[in-house]
Formats: structure tokens, sequence, C-alpha cells
């Protein structure tokens, strides 16, 4: 009894076992993730104004081509066709300007005192990505609401929102490394303003948001092949209101953008505290 009574001792006393490097990586890219989130609690005036915008495209752009059908359409009411690019629009106006916020932290301090952590660079940026991906899908779904009070048509399986949701986190998630990526190559948030206001709309316009790849020109078209963008919208429309799409290729390059731009943004990440 005595032996026994003191293997079980020595048994507890041992140290339990480190976690794996991926459950740690984990556990910090959903802690800066929460991070993100829990800013949208202190000011959700954001969440309001950016909301005007996509309102704006779908009640006088959308409305107003429904009524002369100018833009061919699938079949589908133009209405319906466009609102899985204005949901996607939403999202990448969030996400295009995130890196503004980096530098704020990069001058306040709070960058530095991050990285002097041993918290590899990549989930620190991963953590950032997906709170702002988070911060798209809100105004993602106040985008659906409103489309839907409009009359677009969308199928009613929650599985769909579900993997809408994945389509819409993986898309914003490569934006904001985008502009993280941006922020640590211009290393100013007035340089980097200007570049997200250039890029923003020719991401857009080169895209399927408003019209079908068929209608572009062909030196369009071939661009509109690198616009991540353009996989977004077509796996949104696809799931939402049922259009043919490639739903494997979509995803793949949405993951395949995302891995490339933790990749880079990471390790252009150092170079804002030099």
């Amino acid at each position: 009894m005595c032996a026994q009574s003191v293997a079980q001792h020595a048994a507890w006393a041992e140290p339990s076992a480190a976690p794996a490097w991926w459950q740690v990586l984990f556990s910090r890219i959903v802690t800066f993730c929460w991070v993100e989130v829990a800013k949208i609690s202190h000011d959700r005036t954001e969440l309001y104004t950016r909301a005007i915008q996509p309102a704006l495209w779908l009640v006088i752009f959308g409305e107003t081509f429904s009524t002369i059908r100018a833009i061919p359409s699938g079949g589908k009411p133009y209405l319906d066709f466009m609102a899985p690019g204005v949901i996607a629009q939403s999202a990448l106006f969030v996400a295009i300007f995130y890196g503004i916020q980096i530098i704020w932290e990069r001058d306040a301090g709070i960058l530095t005192k991050l990285l002097a952590t041993p918290t590899p660079a990549s989930s620190l940026i991963a953590g950032k990505a997906f709170g702002a991906s988070v911060r798209s899908l809100i105004q993602a779904a106040v985008v659906v609401v409103l489309a839907a009070l409009l009359g677009v048509r969308f199928p009613w399986n929650p599985l769909v929102y579900m993997a809408a949701a994945v389509v819409i986190i993986l898309g914003a998630a490569f934006f904001s490394m985008l502009s993280l990526t941006i922020a640590g190559i211009v290393l100013n948030r007035d340089r980097l303003m200007g570049i997200g206001q250039a890029i923003t709309m020719p991401l857009f316009f080169g895209s399927n948001a408003l019209y079908p790849i068929s209608v572009m020109p062909g030196w369009l078209q071939a661009l509109s092949t690198i616009n991540p963008l353009r996989y977004e919208i077509d796996a949104l429309r696809g799931l939402l209101i049922g259009t043919p799409s490639n739903l494997g290729l979509d995803f793949a390059v949405l993951l395949a953008a995302c891995i490339l731009g933790i990749t880079t943004s990471s390790r252009l990440l150092r170079r804002l505290t030099q």
C-alpha cells in the first residue's frame, strides 16, 4: 500500500505535458481575434456608417438596373444577381483599410510590445485578419437582411449560410492581410489610405459583382482571373441564389490566397517597428 501511494503521489507530482505547438498557435490566434472583435462593443458607429454604402448600391443602382434590364443576369432578377456582389463588396471595404489600425498600434507602441513576446508574427497577423473577418461578417449580415427586405429570394437552408459565412471570412481575411502587407511596405497611414482607395474600386469593378464575366472585354476577363474577389462572389452567388459556380475552385483559391497573405504580411510585420 505504501509503495502504491508513493507511486500515485509521484504521478500526480509530474508536470503535465506542454501543449502542442499548433494548440498554442490556435489559442493565440483566437485571443487576438477576440481582442479585435471586442473593439466593436466600444464603438458601434462604424457598423452603422459602413452599412450606408451597400444600402445605396442595392436601393439605387440595383433597383434602377432591375428596371431597365440592361445587364444580363442569367435568368435571375438583377437585384438577386447583384446582392452577393454587394455582400462581398461590403466585406472588402471593411478589410482593405485594416492596415491603418496596425500602423496606429505601431505609433502607440503597442505593436513593439506584442512582437517582444514569444508570440509568432503569423498568429498576430492571423488573429487580426480573422477579427476583421468577423467584423465583415456582421456587415454582410446587415446587407443580407436589407436585400431580403428589398425582395431578394435567399434560401432557407442554414447550411448554405454557414458555407457563405466561411466564404466571407476567407475573403475578408485575405483582403485584411493584403492591407497589412501594404502597411508593412509603405509604413504610413496616409500612403496606405491612398493605396487602399486606389485599389478598392478596380478590385470591385474588375470582378463579377455587377455584371457577368462574359460581358467584360478580353483584357479585363484575363485580369479578373487573378482577382480573389471574383471567386468570393462566384461562391456566394452559387450558394445564395443558385447560379452555376465552381465551389471547389472558389474555396481553393480563397484558401490559397489566405495562406499567401499570412506568409507575406508576417514577413513584413517587423519592418513596421524598425
